[in-house]
């Protein structure tokens, strides 16, 4: 398709925004779902980076949230007020994790507010928010209902909803909060039960997850000319797996990676971890599911899910890294491609050319499948 007819035909679809968009995981699902991602804003360069890889006819921005109006936003995308019919995004959560000090005067805190400001200034048929459960916790109560008075009144704002990733056909049991609200005269009436799991949805476990990638992976891949890309080897059928492979939407995906994997089966971040000798005896030992008492990591279970995968810290909390899980049939930690399989990402999907950046933005991300389930059902509402 050349770029005059791909652009009309993008521009016939329904249009969201997304904000802290990382990677691009609600970006990917919500292009699959049928809407045209018009502008996505990431401060983060390495993010920003991945995202306009992977989506290169979407308006990228670099600004700071806190100091970008409706109006801006809008210009940046090429819409008018009143033709902007989603903005979504993932709020920075790590002031809200369990996993951190969870401190009431954290920054981070202050940017959901600015998601529903932004909500009130561009007016669009319908928002979602996607946040750690730890921003339920009653001592932010004071910060949602700052944030929630943003909205202007005509607007329906359904509970939060509580989404297990595996229940939506990710291998992964990441459980997130999202927080749905919609204009009634731009979208048909919807509760939390249209968000519920279909009965019909093919579980993932781990093993069905990793299908097809290299188990074995080069000590050498730092020097080795591939730069850690990798053949996979896919002979199954399942709607994980079809969704792993194909479901390219309209517009996504960075050209190159596109080809190779299409014509060879190569994808990107096949990157090893060295361990030392006694480190792989330890591992080789663990019972799946069993931690390992010195680095924390959890052996995958083949016929389970994986746990939560943590993003680690960025350059201005001290850059550490996130505990990977083991692999359940070789004595290391898995590559970033098999964390974006878990977290529900297409091989087809280019990753970050680090490791580091790479498990970052997997682990910040929203899993694609969810967004999709999600957005999905959103974009059946939406009165045209």
């Amino acid at each position: 398709m050349d770029m005059k007819n791909l652009r009309r035909q993008l521009d016939t679809q329904p249009k969201v925004i997304d904000l802290y968009a990382g990677a691009g995981g609600l970006s990917l699902g919500a292009a699959r779902a049928g809407f045209t991602v018009s502008a996505a804003v990431e401060l983060d360069k390495f993010a920003i980076e991945s995202h306009t890889q992977n989506f290169p006819y979407v308006s990228h921005l670099d600004n700071d949230i806190a100091k970008l109006s409706g109006s801006e936003l809008l210009m940046h995308a090429g819409l008018k007020k009143g033709e902007l019919d989603g903005l979504i995004g993932g709020p920075p959560c790590q002031g809200f994790s369990t996993m951190g000090k969870r401190q009431l005067d954290d920054s981070r805190n202050d940017l959901f507010g600015h998601f529903m400001r932004l909500v009130n200034e561009m007016r669009p048929a319908f928002f979602l928010a996607e946040n750690v459960p730890g921003i339920l916790n009653e001592k932010y109560d004071d910060i949602r209902k700052a944030a929630f008075a943003h909205l202007p009144k005509r607007y329906v704002t359904l509970d939060p909803i509580t989404i297990k990733a595996n229940h939506y056909g990710a291998p992964t049991t990441r459980t997130r909060i999202f927080f749905f609200g919609y204009d009634p005269s731009k979208m048909s009436d919807m509760s939390a039960s249209d968000f519920e799991p279909d009965k019909k949805t093919e579980l993932t476990v781990v093993r069905e997850a990793l299908h097809g990638l290299p188990k074995d992976i080069l000590s050498d891949w730092k020097t080795d000319v591939h730069k850690g890309w990798g053949r996979t080897h896919i002979e199954k059928v399942s709607a994980f797996l079809n969704k792993v492979s194909n479901a390219v939407p309209l517009g996504v995906g960075n050209n190159t990676a596109l080809d190779i994997y299409m014509e060879k089966r190569i994808v990107s971040g096949c990157i090893g971890t060295i361990h030392s000798p006694e480190v792989e005896k330890r591992y080789a030992k663990l019972s799946y599911g069993e931690q390992d008492a010195i680095s924390k990591s959890i052996k995958l279970n083949p016929v389970g899910f994986c746990p939560t995968l943590r993003a680690g810290t960025g350059s201005d909390k001290g850059s550490f890294q996130a505990v990977r899980p083991i692999h359940y049939l070789r004595p290391r930690v898995i590559t970033p491609r098999e964390a974006a399989r878990l977290q529900g990402f297409p091989d087809w999907f280019l990753l970050h050319r680090t490791k580091w950046h790479s498990f970052r933005q997997i682990g910040n991300s929203v899993s694609p499948i969810v967004a999709e389930a999600i957005l999905s059902t959103v974009f059946k509402k939406i009165i045209f």
